[in-house]
């Protein structure tokens, strides 16, 4: 099982070959390797990426649903019934 995180594709970079894109993870942009897609990426495109690679194009439901799993999660520092007695 792996973990892919969805991200919007802002741009294709330049001189990659169209290996490469900026992708926006909530705000945070980085560039994925998108070369192991059936057919080439657009910009405003969702995807799913993992370690780097982008594994699948998904619609804006599936992706939103998706950073909502995320937005649910606890984060490490948070207190839990362990922590408070």
């Amino acid at each position: 099982m792996c973990l892919g995180v969805p991200g919007r594709l802002i741009e294709m970079v330049d001189g990659s070959g169209n290996q490469l894109a900026v992708i926006d993870f909530a705000g945070s942009k980085r560039q994925v390797n998108v070369g192991m897609l059936e057919e080439p990426p657009a910009p405003g495109d969702w995807l799913l990426v993992h370690v780097g690679f982008a594994v699948e194009r998904v619609d804006e439901a599936a992706a939103r649903a998706a950073m909502e799993c995320f937005d649910l999660s606890t984060p490490a520092d948070a207190p839990t019934a362990e922590t408070t007695g």
